[in-house]
């Protein structure tokens, strides 16, 4: 994988991926994932891809018109044959359910966020065929969302976050096994860490970085957001301290070919993951607190609360963190000029000097 083209080439697998979940689904279902093309990402469409194959799983299993035939077989004409209460008994359906693997069935559990989302699914879908005149009904547009019960954000206290960069540099806790790799990555597992908690940026954004996405001049770097839109991210002189101390580092590893543009890399001088940075998180979290699961998501929440207590601007926060929604289902904030994210770098201190 090219790493100037490593977004295109994420792309390009979800791509191949939507294609082989479609297999499995009904025929009109593609020409509901051909006309939100340009409406949702990728990632997005896998994920009401899957969504609906368990819908058509339960069609199929409880459904009078969906077990007289294979889900490959259903027409469009099924849409109209499924009720408000099909759709309620499908939500009932999804608080618990048993799913075949090879080896055997698993249950599968839904809370009030996942059935949240299964039906936002659905109703994008019935609403697509049903703007278009293509059904004569738009069940899912009756059944009423779950109600969403309001959850604690999880995230660091200020010495949470001194305590967890300060075990990052000593590495005093860890067990032999992890403190032999810990001389040799705690510089780049700095720098990662004081990154995302400088900058509240995603994991996704973090692993996809370049070397040449970093511009120290400007203290600042070049992130792809969600959606696929560039954006401008600015660091404090922590966060810059960490990085050119990795960056030199860096210089003089021999990255695998085809990975010579990444910014972080792995013990295999590969592109780190999402899943190694996962790991990362979880390994030096749980030496600083036992009680709260801490990933990735949960460091740019940090960030994202300081920055908040610190300036008391929620469009700022939201600017900043890449939120076209503050609160990803209420009020949409106008973009923030440069001059205030820049401020914003400069607010949120990790450690005391």
């Amino acid at each position: 994988m090219e790493q100037n083209n490593y977004h295109d080439e994420l792309n390009k697998q979800n791509i191949r991926k939507l294609r082989e979940i479609l297999t499995t689904l009904p025929p009109f279902c593609k020409q509901f994932f051909r006309g939100v093309d340009n409406i949702y990402g990728s990632r997005t469409k896998i994920a009401y891809a899957y969504d609906l194959r368990i819908f058509f799983d339960f069609l199929h299993q409880n459904h009078p018109y969906g077990q007289t035939m294979d889900i490959l077989e259903y027409p469009l004409e099924i849409l109209d044959k499924v009720k408000r209460e099909d759709i309620e008994d499908y939500l009932e359906y999804l608080s618990l359910y048993s799913k075949e693997t090879e080896d055997a069935e698993t249950d599968i559990t839904n809370e009030e966020r996942g059935k949240s989302r299964k039906l936002a699914s659905l109703r994008s879908f019935y609403n697509y065929f049903f703007k278009n005149e293509m059904i004569k009904s738009n069940p899912a547009a009756l059944v009423s969302m779950p109600k969403l019960h309001s959850k604690e954000i999880i995230r660091l206290e200020p010495n949470e976050v001194a305590q967890l960069l300060d075990q990052v540099e000593a590495g005093t806790k860890l067990t032999e096994k992890q403190a032999s790799y810990h001389a040799k990555t705690k510089v780049r597992d700095l720098a990662l860490l004081t990154l995302l908690l400088g900058t509240g940026i995603r994991v996704s954004e973090c692993v996809g970085l370049n070397i040449y996405d970093v511009d120290f001049d400007n203290m600042g770097i070049r992130v792809r957001r969600k959606g696929g839109y560039e954006d401008i991210v600015y660091f404090g002189e922590e966060v810059e301290k960490a990085l050119s101390d990795y960056l030199d580092q860096r210089e003089h590893i021999i990255p695998v070919s085809g990975h010579e543009d990444a910014l972080f890399l792995s013990m295999q001088n590969r592109r780190i993951t999402v899943r190694s940075v996962e790991n990362l998180v979880k390994k030096y979290s749980s030496l600083v607190t036992s009680l709260k699961k801490i990933t990735p998501h949960k460091l740019r929440s940090t960030y994202g609360t300081n920055l908040y207590q610190e300036t008391g601007d929620i469009y700022l926060v939201a600017d900043v963190l890449g939120h076209k929604d503050v609160n990803t289902t209420r009020k949409h904030y106008a973009a923030m000029q440069d001059y205030n994210k820049r401020k914003a770098a400069k607010t949120v201190k990790l450690r005391e000097p």
